[in-house]
């Protein structure tokens, strides 16, 4: 128990410490929320990874998918790295970073809202983001608590308030760039610590080999006989059911505000080359770590809640409670540095959006545009510091909502994540990704994929989730392109002019 406090108090003091030697920078509104866009290949990439996955991904999707599928829940690791890492980079890097530094905008609204020119765009995407990052933040919470309870022995409640408050406090003071050095530290943490873990789960079970033998041989679910080999399979016991997990945890990181901002912020070209590089080896180990241990899970005693039913929740700590103390001590430090780093990604996003695109917006000139009394002559160093704090006052407010719903969740955590992933991918991934690439992109389209995005999710919510919460995210996700495309190609085009104005970047 030492060991492991001690290693927990240096961790949270060097958390601190860097929000303390960053809020120099954090005192603009760009240095605040983009770190000044002067950050390199290697913070991004940790960046972006390390708010990629989190406890959700560690105790909740590793402990429910592993337990449904098998080993061959590592392919949503795979996917992981090569759709939502490897592809997201070459897909939207560039680009996200070149138009989003020539129109000024600091945020996924601001981006809508310019790009669009359509500043009720802009407001709509703010409360959307707002509304749909709390069930996902709420979802943080709870998996990181668990594994505290698991290896401290404290109250799960206690859990999520000592973590909210630790987060708060090293967001507030440094902003994106003291989260983006976080990341990093706490990305090399995530890395020895799942191969560490690893590797000695597999060694409690009598190694790799055994492991396998004794997976295959349980029976699936429904059946007596032992035997079936289902889950130690290549594509498992439901292929399909597999597939949209996949989806909706690959490709939704292209539409979710917290992720897509990572390339805001990246120095230049040549950073993205090398943060592509590193981001898609980070996922690979990390998520193919985290899945491919979560299909193990069926080796161990399930814990049965108070309704009969399979606490998934419980899976993950219940296979690493037999570790010694060093190892759970290294356990708890991982969860805590993925968590906590996404955590703080999702506060910083959100407080940020709220502030600029609906508190303090300031109306934007389209690029090439001149205008008497612009933005730029107008927006005194006063104003810029009340914008910073009024972010850090809803920091604590978005934390104090997330953390209610922590402390009473409504489901399971990789159900609260699809709702979240499901509503926000689905009401920006097609409109953001086209309106980059196809100038032909129509105000109306964004719209329609809004309500298509959100009318999804919540619809399936009030019917009673008759599809489940993961499959209907993958549907909303994949169902706004065709939604985008069509109505585009049936309303009115925005002017010429102004499309050819935001492409300019790319001709540079």
């Amino acid at each position: 128990m030492i060991i492991k406090v001690l290693l927990t108090i240096v961790f949270l003091a060097i958390m601190i410490g860097v929000g303390l030697y960053s809020r120099k920078q954090a005192s603009s509104v760009e240095g605040f929320v983009l770190g000044g866009r002067s950050v390199g290949p290697w913070l991004s990439a940790f960046a972006f990874g390390t708010s990629y996955f989190s406890a959700v991904v560690f105790v909740g999707y590793a402990g429910q998918f592993g337990w449904r599928y098998g080993l061959s829940s590592a392919w949503i690791g795979i996917g992981n790295a090569i759709i939502g890492s490897l592809l997201a980079w070459l897909i939207l890097g560039k680009r996200t970073k070149l138009m989003t530094q020539h129109i000024e905008s600091c945020t996924m609204p601001d981006f809508f809202g310019t790009r669009f020119s359509d500043q009720g765009l802009r407001v709509a995407a703010s409360i959307i983001a707002f509304v749909f990052l709390i069930p996902y933040t709420a979802g943080v919470y709870s998996g990181i608590s668990r594994l505290f309870e698991m290896g401290f022995n404290i109250p799960y409640e206690y859990c999520v308030v000592i973590m909210s408050a630790l987060t708060a406090v090293y967001v507030i003071l440094g902003g994106y760039k003291a989260t983006a050095m976080n990341d990093f530290i706490q990305g090399i943490i995530m890395l020895f610590g799942i191969v560490a873990v690893i590797f000695a789960v597999l060694s409690a079970q009598g190694g790799l080999s055994e492991a396998v033998n004794k997976l295959a041989q349980l029976p699936a679910d429904g059946a007596t006989e032992p035997g079936s080999g289902m889950f130690a399979t290549w594509f498992g016991p439901d292929p399909w059911g597999l597939v949209g997990v996949i989806v909706l945890t690959s490709l939704g990181t292209m539409g979710l505000p917290q992720m897509v901002g990572k390339f805001y912020s990246i120095t230049d070209e040549s950073a993205i080359k090398r943060g592509t590089i590193i981001s898609t080896i980070f996922a690979f180990i990390v998520a193919g770590g985290c899945y491919f241990l979560g299909g193990f899970g069926r080796l161990y005693d399930p814990v049965i809640g108070a309704n009969g039913k399979i606490a998934f929740d419980s899976i993950v700590p219940a296979m690493l409670v037999t570790l010694p103390d060093v190892l759970i001590a290294l356990v708890v430090l991982l969860v805590l540095s993925a968590s906590m780093s996404t955590l703080a990604s999702l506060v910083l996003t959100s407080s940020s959006t709220m502030t600029l695109d609906l508190i303090y917006r300031d109306k934007k000139s389209l690029p090439g545009e001149v205008e008497e009394g612009s933005i730029d002559d107008l927006v005194s160093e006063k104003v810029e510091r009340r914008k910073v704090v009024v972010m850090r006052v809803l920091i604590v407010f978005f934390i104090v909502i997330s953390l209610m719903i922590a402390l009473n969740p409504p489901t399971f955590i990789a159900q609260l994540m699809g709702i979240s992933w499901g509503a926000l991918a689905g009401a920006f991934l097609a409109p953001f990704m086209l309106g980059l690439y196809w100038r032909r992109t129509t105000t109306a389209s964004v719209w329609a994929c809004f309500i298509w995005g959100v009318g999804v999710t919540v619809l399936n919510m009030l019917l009673g989730n008759p599809f489940s919460p993961i499959n209907c995210g993958a549907v909303a996700m994949l169902g706004g392109f065709p939604v985008v495309l069509l109505v585009s190609l049936f309303t009115p085009q925005l002017p010429k002019s102004n499309v050819d104005r935001m492409f300019q970047c790319y001709e540079k």
